[in-house]
């Protein structure tokens, strides 16, 4: 063992294990009964960029569209207090048409005239866009399949370079993020659009490099530390990685936080998901791979390559 001294973080492990649990949990009850806010990109609607000559209060714009007809309009400033993004919903007779596409073009300049009249003259209409509900529901059925592949192409990449319960680690910490992540956009209401499934996807891919660079680490270790319990060798790999870990959350960290101040509505909830993503990445590659690994017994000879038989016949023969 390493005469430095060694930071023991599998001592906590047992915390470590309730308190994953409490934060799954409650982020399984609260997508189970309040579920997630979806985006116009998975429930189908309407999204408008408006420009307006001066500041306007978004509070009077959405009493304007409510008095016009339209069900729950999104309003909120979009970077300057002049620009105003509003979301609408999908339109009920378009939605109530299974045999209908993403919209006709007459339904389509029908709203665009009926939104020119709301909002008044002199007031920018820079972009319309539209999604209809059957292209929603395919976003939304396809992005979380490509979730799940991607947990399996994992699984089976981890298992080859590695070992099994090395994949069982992995795919859990990577699990253990996507879960909590998803929870707190539920609990918090935050809008879960197409751009915070490509957070979850980036999520997932800095997680496993972060598992992966302390498997390699605890791999090496079992082969070149001979004394030593299991938990010793897992405590040093995690102490050797430990500043290769700040360092890697810290300046990424900083990006996302400027992404938050300055990146603009767009990005908003994306950034937020990354924020997320990356604080219980870090935590989990510690306390939720290797914690698995000595759940599942990890020991040296699990690592040891096989013994070669054919070698041990021919030292045999004359």
């Amino acid at each position: 063992m390493s005469d430095r001294r060694i930071i023991n973080f599998m001592g906590q492990r047992r915390l470590a294990t309730v308190f994953s649990l409490l934060l799954l949990l409650g982020s399984v009850y609260s997508l189970a009964t309040k579920g997630l806010v979806f985006g116009l990109d998975f429930t189908g609607g309407t999204q408008i960029e408006l420009g307006y000559p001066s500041p306007v209060n978004p509070q009077d714009i959405r009493n304007q569209l409510a008095e016009a007809g339209f069900n729950n309009p999104v309003v909120v400033n979009f970077g300057a207090e002049t620009d105003i993004l509003v979301k609408l919903q999908e339109n009920p007779k378009t939605a109530a048409n299974e045999n209908a596409s993403e919209g006709s073009e007459s339904e389509q300049l029908d709203l665009d005239e009926r939104i020119i009249q709301v909002v008044g003259e002199g007031v920018e209409l820079r972009r319309i866009d539209y999604v209809g509900p059957q292209v929603g529901e395919e976003l939304r059925d396809e992005g979380g399949l490509g979730l799940l592949a991607a947990l399996l192409v994992v699984m089976l990449y981890v298992a080859i370079r590695f070992q099994y319960k090395f994949s069982i680690g992995a795919v859990a910490a990577l699990a253990h993020d996507v879960i909590i992540t998803l929870g707190f956009f539920s609990v918090v209401g935050l809008e879960f659009d197409l751009t915070v499934l490509a957070a979850l996807l980036a999520v997932i891919g800095y997680s496993l490099n972060d598992t992966i660079v302390v498997s390699d680490r605890i791999r090496e270790n079992f082969r070149l530390i001979r004394k030593g319990s299991s938990l010793d060798v897992v405590n040093e790999s995690l102490t050797q990685t430990l500043g290769r870990t700040l360092v890697t959350s810290f300046t990424t960290m900083m990006v996302l936080l400027a992404l938050f101040v300055v990146g603009g509505q767009l990005i908003h909830n994306f950034s937020i998901a990354l924020i997320a993503g990356v604080l219980v990445g870090t935590y989990s590659s510690i306390y939720v791979a290797a914690n698995v690994l000595l759940t599942l017994n990890i020991q040296r000879e699990d690592l040891l390559p096989p013994a070669k038989e054919d070698a041990a016949e021919f030292d045999g023969m004359p």
